[in-house]
């Protein structure tokens, strides 16, 4: 009785992933073609909005007149850490970006509005308002990424060609997790935005820093807490052929897909507690 239950649960939870997806893909259209109705506006805010992420970069560059390196990292080195971290963050924040106004919807109540829809809940809050301007902050970290591998001589391997790409992924997938259970923490809170963005923006600003420049403690929390470590700093001192400061094996580097599930697992269980514990404001 059960493996037949179990048997029909399997279908029923692809039917919802598909569903999602689907729905997804037609509100993400819909604001896109939104957004073309003013190319050039969309130009201009996607041009501003590499620049404006570009200024922090910018702020490191002139930090490097003045020394030669940071923490034993030169700044090639550390353009490596900062565009592939600027990369995923852009990447997961195109497509769940707008997880962080899911407070604002409980308080005034244009949540019910979303819940009645034939479309996953996760689903209509990641599209809404889709802004596909963030693609600015993409090609900058992408930008600098390459800019970084064509400065460093690195004794490239194969396993190393494929963790450069694989880096970046499974990075954006790890702040899409945080994003994920970040929303469903304000079903509880109310309004955590700020909290969630101090897991995602400010621990990318983070990771566009060298590890051995943080406290051992800083760094064991993100490693073994909120695994934030396994976005850059991992498979970066991997490419870099650089050792951990915690002393992890070098094979930990490539373990960032299956920390990227390992989050998004608990993420995703506590965003369906989330919905459910969801009381209306009667507005």
């Amino acid at each position: 009785m059960e493996r037949e239950f179990a048997d029909l649960e399997v279908p029923r939870a692809r039917g919802r992933v598909r569903e999602g997806l689907r729905g997804y893909g037609l509100i993400v259209a819909m604001w896109i073609r939104s957004t073309m109705t003013y190319r050039t506006s969309f130009a201009l805010s996607t041009l501003g909005n590499a620049a404006i992420t570009l200024l922090d970069f910018v702020a490191i560059y002139i930090m490097f007149t003045h020394v030669d390196a940071l923490g034993g990292f030169t700044l090639p080195e550390v353009a490596l850490l900062y565009g592939s971290c600027s990369a995923s963050l852009g990447l997961a924040d195109l497509l769940l970006g707008n997880t962080d106004r899911i407070g604002a919807r409980v308080r005034d109540g244009s949540l019910d509005t979303m819940l009645v829809r034939p479309v996953p809940l996760l689903a209509q809050v990641a599209a809404d308002r889709f802004a596909l301007r963030r693609l600015g902050r993409i090609a900058q970290g992408l930008g600098l990424l390459g800019w970084a591998l064509w400065s460093l001589e690195v004794d490239w391997t194969a396993g190393k060609v494929l963790l450069v790409p694989v880096m970046v992924l499974a990075g954006a997938a790890i702040f899409a997790a945080v994003m994920v259970a970040g929303a469903a923490f304000q079903f509880v809170a109310g309004d955590a935005a700020e909290v969630q963005n101090s897991f995602t923006y400010g621990g990318c600003t983070m990771l566009q820093y060298p590890p051995t420049i943080f406290a051992t403690e800083l760094l064991r929390a993100v490693t073994f807490i909120v695994p934030l470590a396994f976005v850059n700093w991992l498979p970066a001192l991997y490419v870099l052929g650089r050792p951990d400061p915690l002393g992890l094996p070098g094979w930990a580097a490539f373990l960032s897909p299956l920390v990227a599930f390992a989050v998004f697992v608990p993420a995703s269980l506590a965003w369906r507690a989330g919905v459910r514990s969801y009381r209306s404001t009667g507005s």
